[in-house]
């Protein structure tokens, strides 16, 4: 991990293949907190529960969407969650419950609740549908930055009680 310290609020976002969800994820909370200039305060990563991809850049389909916001996902390949990442990370964030059920596998156990599903931090709590089979890439963005919002709202809020 390049850029990371403990002092900051470190997200690690998780999916299968770690090539459509969770770099989209990661890509969409790198420019969230850019544009809100908190960058300095958040270490922010994508891994995958599964092996199959890994070393792969970030699926076509997820690129060309983020693109058209103007975000890069430039240098990019898929890794895989790790035990250690749970000392690593703060908040550990599947795209949905068969995510959360591979990443308690990896990691065994969570005693400090750091893991939990995307949208389970909006209003309505849900899984983030693969566009690896949808083909839907516009519905992956928008849940995707639904949850992004939604964690940046708790995390702020979180933040705040702790000062």
């Amino acid at each position: 991990m390049d850029n990371y310290n403990k002092k900051t609020i470190n997200i690690l976002f998780v999916c299968l293949g770690n090539i459509c969800r969770s770099p989209m994820a990661e890509f969409i909370m790198k420019d969230m907190v850019e544009k809100r200039r908190q960058a300095d305060r958040f270490y922010i990563a994508s891994a995958a529960t599964s092996r199959e991809e890994i070393g792969n850049p970030v699926h076509h389909g997820t690129r060309n969407k983020l693109r058209q916001y103007g975000i890069s996902t430039e240098g990019k390949r898929a890794v895989q969650m790790t035990k250690a990442d749970y000392d690593k990370y703060d908040y550990l964030i599947g795209m949905e419950q068969w995510n959360i059920t591979n990443m308690m596998r990896i990691l065994g156990s969570d005693p400090e609740r750091k893991v939990s599903r995307l949208l389970d931090f909006g209003p309505n709590p849900r899984d983030i549908d693969d566009p690896w089979y949808t083909g839907d890439f516009d519905s992956t963005y928008r849940d995707i930055c639904e949850g992004c919002e939604a964690l940046l709202d708790y995390i702020d809020r979180c933040e705040s009680l702790n000062r």
